[in-house]
């Protein structure tokens, strides 16, 4: 008897997806742990020729004459984001977003997200879901793997530049590995942002018993165990906010999944590098042929990979995350080395817990089921 031609798909909206646990921070760090695995053995593929893109992106004019046009602007752009990854996994979609700081002035976030899972063998979609959390929580668990592996085991303070809703969960991702934290220092560019990120904290984290509001960045660095810059804005090393060597205590690493500049005589001989995804940066590199990569995508892996095109430091000063993962290349060797830990986000990421959500929401009957057809118009 030939199979039903009946194709239906889930919808998740966001209290939905809170339902069926994308806010599930120890989950999602072992997941993102897994995912880095994954892309150390390549079994995974992300859009681009070298299968490494972060994504296909649509940008928007200074000026224009056609008066419905959207217009530039930092952090102004449309994004599509397509992968598989495999293991456990085993799930191929994209995220579709948009991103207008606009947004904050009407109560809305900066970035809305979309995500569609597919069936890996028809295409057919499978889920429709509210991004949002994926993405934030994903965001804050991949830098929080990097501490597991690389942050002393008697982390106590952090210090946060950027009090957004990627050092929200970052933090939060922090906690749930590091136990032992107790004290953040928190700076923003107006104070009344970090106040509300202090806030936040005391409400969601009560195990933090001393909050300090930076006025500075060097404030907020000093002293720090684990050092979480994630700062958005205007492209140029100029734009960038900056932490001097001298700021960071020994011992220190510093998390990094947003634009950074970082002086070059410590990523040349005063820390150990690494990143996410080497082959992340490769690709960028590729997509965007600048004599400084750094100068147009401000995450500091970029700068890692500026420097090895320069020849000031080798490919092999930069360890992929996903090598000390499995276990090839060492972690932290010492109690007072400084280490650099560069994210620069990937679809696989938003895949690999889309699907751990969407898995629970089925087992669950969590969300909508929606037809799309019973037999194809065309076929």
């Amino acid at each position: 008897m030939a199979s039903s031609t009946a194709l239906e798909l889930r919808y998740l909206s966001e209290p939905d997806m809170v339902a069926a646990g994308v806010k599930d921070m120890a989950g999602c760090v072992d997941a993102m742990e897994e995912v880095l695995a994954l892309l150390h053995d390549g079994d995974y593929r992300m859009g681009g020729a070298d299968h490494n893109a972060h994504g296909i992106m649509v940008t928007f004019p200074d000026t224009s004459p056609f008066p419905n046009m959207p217009l530039n602007g930092p952090d102004r752009r449309f994004m599509a984001m397509p992968a598989y990854i495999g293991g456990s996994f085993d799930s191929v979609g994209v995220k579709w977003y948009g991103s207008n700081p606009a947004n904050r002035e009407i109560g809305l976030p900066r970035s809305i997200h979309t995500i569609v899972l597919n069936d890996k063998t028809t295409s057919a979609p499978i889920a429709v879901m509210n991004g949002n959390l994926v993405s934030a929580y994903r965001t804050g668990a991949i830098p929080s793997v990097g501490v597991r592996h690389l942050a002393r085991q008697d982390a106590r303070v952090v210090g946060i530049i950027g009090p957004g809703v990627m050092n929200r969960t970052a933090l939060e991702g922090y906690l749930t590995v590091r136990p032992t934290i107790d004290t953040v220092q928190v700076h923003g560019r107006r104070r009344v942002t970090a106040e509300r990120y202090a806030d936040y904290v005391r409400e969601h984290f009560p195990q933090v018993k001393h909050i300090t509001i930076a006025e500075t960045i060097e404030e907020a660095v000093r002293g720090a165990d684990i050092v979480s810059s994630a700062t958005t804005g205007a492209r140029g090393v100029a734009n960038y906010p900056f932490i001097a060597s001298e700021w960071i205590k020994p011992g220190a690493l510093l998390c990094v999944p947003a634009n950074l500049e970082l002086e070059d005589e410590l990523l040349i001989s005063g820390a150990r590098l690494f990143v996410d995804h080497y082959g992340l940066y490769e690709s960028w590199a590729s997509e965007f042929p600048v004599p400084r990569l750094h100068e147009y995508i401000g995450i500091i892996g970029t700068k890692f990979l500026d420097l090895v095109r320069e020849g000031a430091i080798a490919r092999e000063a930069v360890t992929d995350l996903g090598e000390v993962i499995k276990g090839e290349r060492p972690g932290r060797v010492s109690d007072d080395e400084i280490l650099v830990l560069s994210v620069g986000g990937m679809p696989v990421e938003d895949m690999a817990w889309g699907r751990r959500v969407l898995d629970r929401a089925r087992s669950e009957d969590i969300g909508t089921v929606l037809p799309v057809w019973d037999t194809p118009e065309l076929s």
